[in-house]
């Protein structure tokens, strides 16, 4: 049985601005700090082999702090802007709150939350899968399979594209998903790559 444990980064500072966020590389806020060494108490009772984890300072923060609180600072970790979040496009920088205002709350929603509908210049949930998902079949799989537990270290739409493939949701049932800052997420995996359990610690 493998272990896959992913894990969204701390409240980033524009998180706390209410910013979209993206690819631009902002860094964790004081309280993302902290959820990142709650995480990483969480997650004692855990031996990993190999993390994984964006390009982006905020994740990579995240997954440095949760494993230097478990005393695992050196294992193997591969970063790769497959696992970036999406990509927000002309949204990226824009406080969420005044873009509801100007596009409308629905609007808004259908780009945040949607899988197939992009914001202008940006990336679709379906876009983020389509370089998460082969990512993942490529080179984590394979070591979930050997029965290794793994971290991943990454963002709100990067995990929600793969969650969406784990868990089976439709594009329907994808819209309502969201997964919290700094909250660690268990999935147990049998030897076809089929997930057993799954549960937040």
């Amino acid at each position: 049985m493998g272990r896959l444990i992913l894990l969204r980064h701390g409240e980033s500072q524009w998180n706390l601005e209410n910013r979209f966020t993206g690819w631009v590389d902002v860094p964790l806020s004081p309280r993302g700090i902290q959820e990142a060494k709650s995480a990483g108490d969480k997650l004692r009772p855990f031996r990993f082999d190999r993390a994984f984890t964006s390009v982006l300072q905020r994740a990579n923060e995240t997954l440095r702090l949760a494993l230097e609180v478990i005393g695992q600072p050196s294992i193997p970790t591969e970063k790769d802007k497959a696992l970036n979040e999406r990509m927000y496009g002309e949204l990226q920088g824009l406080n969420k709150a005044e873009t509801a205002q100007k596009y409308g709350e629905d609007q808004v929603k259908i780009w945040r939350r949607s899988y197939d509908v992009r914001p202008p210049g940006g990336e679709s949930l379906k876009d983020t899968a389509e370089r998460v998902l082969p990512y993942y079949e490529k080179a984590i799989k394979p070591h979930v399979l050997a029965g290794e537990t793994i971290l991943i270290a990454a963002h709100g739409n990067s995990l929600r594209a793969l969650v969406m493939e784990l868990e089976q949701l439709s594009k329907d049932q994808v819209l309502e998903l969201n997964i919290p800052t700094g909250a660690p997420l268990l999935y147990e995996l049998d030897s076809n790559g089929t997930v057993t359990s799954h549960r937040y610690l």
